[in-house]
């Protein structure tokens, strides 16, 4: 390979790309979903809190399981469910993921919604029942739902995923107010 010979401006210049480069890597990418710190929270019992938009435009949020595929946050909710008048496939959303004592973790993602009716339990939702309340008494809930109860599955893929730890990463306005480095 050859090397490359950079002045002092030049490397000012690359320096500060670079840097540029990894502030749009580390902040918004879907990649922070491999992040230790993402994959504990998404493997975690903490409920997700969900942002959508109510049919007036106004903000709601809600509180739910799921279940993490790899690609989809998948959540579950009951057919008559208030959240489906305003949920539909397509609908943005966002969410976030956290913890509640110091130093706090938060995952934060951006993402759309696919919602698809089912007539009984959604899958994911089995498997999230299943983390949230133990293997025995998951199965013990969902077994004791009708066979043919309507459900409906959101999935939300993500598109802006944040990722902040409090002790490396903060929030944005911390940095720029020279706070924290």
């Amino acid at each position: 390979m050859p090397s490359v010979v950079l002045g002092c401006n030049q490397l000012h210049i690359a320096t500060s790309y670079l840097q540029v480069k990894e502030a749009i890597v580390t902040k918004g990418s879907v990649e922070l979903l491999a992040d230790p710190i993402a994959q504990q929270l998404l493997s975690s019992t903490i409920p997700a809190r969900v942002a959508y938009t109510w049919t007036d435009g106004t903000p709601r949020v809600v509180s739910l399981w799921f279940h993490w595929d790899g690609a989809n946050l998948v959540f579950a909710t009951f057919g008559p469910a208030p959240k489906l008048k305003a949920l539909r496939s397509g609908s943005r959303v966002a969410l976030t993921i956290d913890t509640d004592s110091v130093p706090n973790r938060v995952l934060s993602i951006r993402g759309v919604a696919e919602v698809t009716p089912v007539t009984g339990v959604v899958p994911e939702y089995a498997l999230s029942a299943a983390r949230y309340l133990g293997a025995e008494y998951g199965r013990a809930y969902i077994d004791s739902l009708p066979a043919d109860v309507p459900m409906a599955r959101i999935a939300v893929r993500p598109d802006e995923v944040v990722v902040l730890d409090f002790e490396t990463r903060f929030p944005s306005p911390l940095s720029a107010l020279g706070i924290v480095h």
